[in-house]
Parts: C-alpha cells; sequence; structure tokens
C-alpha cells in the first residue's frame, strides 16, 4: 500500500466554530480520482467554490462539511484550494 501524500496543516485566518470544537487548521490529503466525481477538472483546476464544496470534505482532517466550506472564510478557501490543485500536478511539475 502506497503512503497518502498529505498537505502540510493549513493554519485558517478565520477559525470554523462548530459547537465547542474550534478548528483552527486542516490538512489535506491527495483524492483519489473516484472522490473528484459530481465535478470537473477544469472546475477544480479553476478553484469553483461549489467543485471544492465537494471535494474539500472527502480530503480533509478535521473532516470539514459543504457548510463549513460555503461559510469560510474567502482567503482560508483559497489557501485550502490551492494546497488542493498541488495534489492535481505530477511530480515532475512540482
Amino acid at each position: 500500500m502506497t503512503e497518502q501524500i498529505k498537505s502540510e496543516p493549513i493554519p485558517l485566518d478565520t477559525p470554523i466554530q462548530r459547537g465547542d470544537q474550534t478548528i483552527t487548521e486542516i490538512t489535506l490529503r491527495k483524492p483519489s480520482a473516484g472522490e473528484l466525481r459530481g465535478t470537473s477538472l477544469n472546475a477544480l483546476v479553476n478553484l469553483d467554490v461549489d467543485a471544492l464544496g465537494k471535494v474539500l470534505p472527502r480530503i480533509s482532517t478535521p473532516t470539514l462539511t459543504e457548510f463549513d466550506v460555503r461559510a469560510m472564510d474567502p482567503a482560508d478557501l483559497v489557501q485550502l484550494g490551492v494546497a488542493f490543485a498541488d495534489f492535481l500536478l505530477p511530480n515532475r511539475a512540482r
């Protein structure tokens, strides 16, 4: 089994409050092709909010909800989107 590729923890400018839990950073892991279902690669490369709202909950730790993504500070969404987009590059392009 291959090791999962993960991002460094991404600190959030605006923490997410979920009940008593405060989420201050998110780690993403490289998705499998199946986890991209319901979106298009073009939308993901363009950091489309709807596409990220579907994929980020599938690959985030702690697990985000689609509501969390939609309520997120835009600066934090861009940070997560850029980290995600890096996963779409082949190794030789990094």
